[in-house]
């Protein structure tokens, strides 16, 4: 599903973010990746998400070279990879089901098949009483709820995650991991970028530990 090889990325001449990361994940797995800040984690997720390009080195998704991808290419890769992000990104003068309904807007769908497929994905994660409000009057639980319902609504083959708890306390930050659990047993390939370590004595999963850009760890956690 995931393969890179001798990535490597540099944002300045003395800060090298991925050096010569070496990985693979097979389909339908659930990895976390953990590190401290500046560790490459984010940096890790957003190659796979073609936000960033690997300054050396081959990054493939499902057979795909995606550093030779165009730019003009991209947006179809992203219909495959639903992304997570710490800080929800919600459009705040939109909707709880405009928000959800707008990758499926930009990709051209019905408007009968946008009101099933968003209704469909807010029953999932557990927020559709709410679908008619605005950011603003949610928890923080239930706007990273609503982020994880627009990453999942084009039903991507892989989700990425960065800190989808890093906001929350630790019983919310439970829920949410129990939620991706539930979309992981569904076939999706799930990647959750985190440095709590409370996570993984809760959930047993492979996990990689990145270090300066470096893969230190691969396996169980002990």
């Amino acid at each position: 599903m995931i393969q890179m090889y001798h990535v490597y990325k540099y944002f300045r001449k003395d800060f090298v973010a991925l050096n010569d990361l070496n990985l693979k994940i097979e389909k339908g797995e659930f990895v976390f990746v953990m590190g401290a800040s500046g560790a490459g984690k984010t940096t890790l997720l957003k190659l796979l998400f073609c936000q960033e390009r690997a300054d050396e080195g081959q990054v493939i998704i499902g057979g795909q070279n995606i550093s030779r991808l165009t730019e003009a290419d991209i947006p179809y890769l992203r219909r495959k990879i639903g992304f997570v992000f710490q800080d929800f990104k919600l459009i705040q003068r939109k909707t709880v089901f405009e928000n959800v309904a707008l990758p499926l807007e930009i990709s051209g769908m019905t408007r009968a098949d946008i009101k099933k497929r968003v209704n469909d994905v807010l029953k999932q994660v557990r927020i559709e009483h709410r679908h008619d409000h605005r950011p603003s009057y949610l928890s923080g639980g239930e706007q990273q709820r609503v982020a994880i319902a627009r990453a999942l609504v084009n039903r991507p083959a892989i989700l990425l995650a960065d800190e989808p708890t890093g906001n929350l306390d630790d019983d919310l930050s439970l829920d949410i991991v129990e939620l991706l659990r539930n979309i992981h047993t569904t076939g999706t390939t799930v990647i959750v970028a985190t440095h709590d370590r409370h996570l993984f004595s809760k959930v047993i999963r492979r996990t990689l530990v990145l270090s300066k850009g470096t893969i230190v760890s691969d396996g169980l956690p002990a």
